[in-house]
């Protein structure tokens, strides 16, 4: 198998559901003008407590420059900062470099540029490679950077799975992963093979992790798709895109004391990257859109979610989308994974959640 280093250089951001009004004209510009933007990586995920944006440096700017002229500023004149964690009140740290956003209240922003990599199973020079799941590549890739220290977010989308690592994690990543894969770096558009040697010339080996904290997980009633959409399409589900996005809110409703089950949550993601889209949304909210420009697989099956983490996660903790997607590799169970800002979220199929959950709680109450 193959591993792809992908030319985009990732940052990751939160935004404040009540900081959405802020933020609507990059956003919109994000989601329908993507040759106007340049932006060729880009994903809005909303959950019940913010909004996670996945944007490549092109999209940074277009938040950026977009802000400026709202707040009547040069880009020179912004006084910036960035996050480190998740946990923002804990983890505060300011930085005056200019790749930064405006300091807000409403936006964090991770202290970090990540690497997107993706793995093909029939070789990069095949035209019929195809991206395997995020549960096939759960042993070769997510675990071994799990057990050498190296933290990873995940998002799959209807096409394939992009794993994001940090950048300065990557000589880790490409000595742990040598031995199992071809190793190619996306430059100018074409794959140049990664030197393994070059890359360890000094390499110093991490220390294996910890044991990771196994994290609750629950999950919410709704019933989900995972859906495409052809780019030249796209117009005609706008409005009904801005009104979901935007426009279409309700508080989300929690869990009984001690139900690993929420009723329903908010969950909405959309991803644009380089030409295909993605997305996912409950069954209900499919309704609002035409069914004859949404296409899906022919089975048309539903999934349900398994929501992962009892307080916000941190994104220097290694093993969390190991800790489900092992055991789900164990059983062959399929999955997509998406990470955000505060919680992972994987989607499984609706027909088996009943024993994935069971599954996953005998192996927390193990853990503990």
């Amino acid at each position: 198998m193959d591993l792809q280093i992908l030319e985009h250089r990732v940052r990751v951001l939160s935004l404040a559901r009540r900081g959405l009004w802020l933020y609507t004209h990059p956003l919109l510009k994000l989601l329908l003008l993507p040759r106007r933007s340049r932006c060729k990586f880009f994903s809005l995920t909303e959950t019940p407590e913010d909004y996670t944006i996945m944007l490549d440096e092109e999209g940074f700017k277009v938040v950026k420059s977009e802000l400026a002229v709202q707040r009547g500023q040069k880009d020179g004149e912004v006084n910036w900062q960035h996050v480190t964690s998740r946990r923002r009140k804990e983890h505060p740290c300011t930085s005056n470099a200019d790749t930064e956003l405006p300091s807000s209240e409403f936006m964090q922003v991770v202290d970090s540029t990540w690497l997107v990599l993706n793995v093909l199973s029939n070789g990069r020079s095949s035209t019929s490679s195809q991206a395997i799941g995020v549960t096939k590549i759960a042993k070769s890739v997510i675990a071994p950077l799990a057990e050498h220290n190296v933290s990873v977010l995940m998002l799959s989308t209807y096409q394939t799975d992009f794993i994001l690592v940090r950048e300065k994690d990557l000589p880790v990543v490409i000595h742990t992963l040598a031995g199992e894969f071809d190793i190619y770096k996306e430059v100018n558009g074409e794959s140049i093979p990664v030197n393994c040697d070059d890359v360890s010339n000094g390499f110093l080996k991490p220390k294996h992790a910890a044991s990771p904290t196994v994290h609750p997980v629950q999950s919410p009633q709704n019933r989900f798709c995972i859906l495409t959409v052809a780019p030249d399409t796209l117009p005609a589900i706008a409005t009904m895109l801005i009104d979901v996005l935007f426009y279409s809110h309700s508080p989300p409703k929690e869990a009984a004391p001690g139900s690993q089950d929420l009723d329903s949550i908010r969950f909405f993601a959309f991803s644009l990257i380089e030409g295909y889209i993605s997305i996912v949304m409950d069954a209900e909210t499919q309704k609002k859109f035409p069914s004859d420009l949404l296409l899906t697989s022919s089975s048309g099956e539903l999934w349900r979610m398994v929501r992962i983490g009892g307080q916000p996660l941190g994104f220097d903790e290694c093993g969390i989308v190991a800790q489900i997607a092992e055991p789900l590799a164990d059983a062959d169970i399929s999955a997509y994974y998406i990470s955000t800002f505060n919680f992972d979220h994987a989607l499984v199929p609706e027909e088996g959640i009943d024993s994935i959950i069971e599954l996953l709680q005998k192996r927390q109450e193990s853990s503990s």
